[in-house]
């Protein structure tokens, strides 16, 4: 009878686990959570219910970015010895605004296999359920808590010709809100999305200014949010708007200046706008 333990080669797992609802985890992230000899956890007592919800009784010990350069030795050396360790964070995949960055360079460099077992993210899952484009989107993160800070990678992303994707704690939704609408605009369209796959989820959609009223207006607020902001509108191009200044422009210029200066125009990778435009020429 083969056993967890044969399931899994040795090596370091990254283990999406759940953002909400502890059933919205795979099957092979449990395999690999019960097959482990080590599960590092951002904090031991949050993975400790997610474990013991799937009767998971592995041996765990606490791994974050301020103990670090504590715990590396430690995880390296069990590596070598052929151990299975599995990273996981408070919710969700980890790594996406959650610490592990260091530990996966230090472990690919040592030579050692890095395994991402996918799952669960609250950034994606909002993403998906927003209403706004998919085809490109930033994950930008948590902005800073430093008013110029923030100021400035806000301004950075006024150009960009995607759907932004902000992570934001219960404590700083109205301010970064607010700093929203002076700087993308009151009528940008946004989504706002909270406490997902959770009994009280809400994804509201509006305009900056109507999602700042709406939460200002709340008597409570709760859960950590996701706040989503459209491209700029007059920057969004479909399909067929793309093609048609496509065959605008090469009534007059080579395919070659035509895709550099669409790219340019649209922040779209000009070998994009070029092999587009070859077909636009030849049909």
């Amino acid at each position: 009878m083969e056993t967890h333990s044969q399931i899994i080669a040795a090596g370091l797992y990254i283990v999406a686990t759940p953002i909400g609802n502890l059933r919205d985890i795979t099957i092979r992230a449990l395999d690999v959570l019960k097959a482990a000899d080590l599960i590092l956890c951002e904090d031991t007592r949050t993975s400790g219910k997610l474990l013991a919800y799937y009767g998971i009784k592995a041996h765990k010990i606490s791994y974050h970015e301020h103990n670090h350069d504590e715990k590396i030795g430690y995880i390296l050396e069990q590596l070598h010895l052929g151990k299975k360790l599995a990273l996981i964070s408070d919710a969700g995949t980890p790594l996406i605004s959650d610490p592990g960055y260091r530990l996966v360079r230090e472990v690919s460099q040592a030579g050692i296999a890095v395994f991402p077992i996918p799952g669960a993210s609250s950034a994606i899952t909002a993403l998906c359920a927003s209403g706004l484009a998919t085809q490109r989107f930033l994950f930008a993160g948590f902005l800073p808590a430093k008013a110029m800070a923030r100021q400035k990678i806000i301004r950075e992303l006024l150009p960009v010709t995607a759907t932004l994707v902000f992570f934001e704690s219960v404590h700083r939704i109205i301010d970064t809100l607010s700093v929203f609408v002076q700087e993308f605009g009151a009528e940008r369209e946004a989504v706002v999305a909270r406490e997902l796959t959770k009994l009280h989820e809400e994804i509201r959609r509006g305009t900056l200014a109507e999602l700042l009223a709406y939460f200002v207006a709340k008597e409570t607020l709760k859960g950590e949010f996701v706040i989503l902001v459209s491209a700029p509108p007059e920057m969004l191009g479909t399909e067929v708007d793309i093609e048609a200044l496509i065959r605008e422009k090469l009534g007059s210029m080579s395919v070659k200046d035509c895709a550099a200066e669409i790219s340019k125009q649209l922040d779209i990778p000009k070998k994009e706008i070029y092999e587009r435009a070859l077909r636009v020429k030849d049909s």
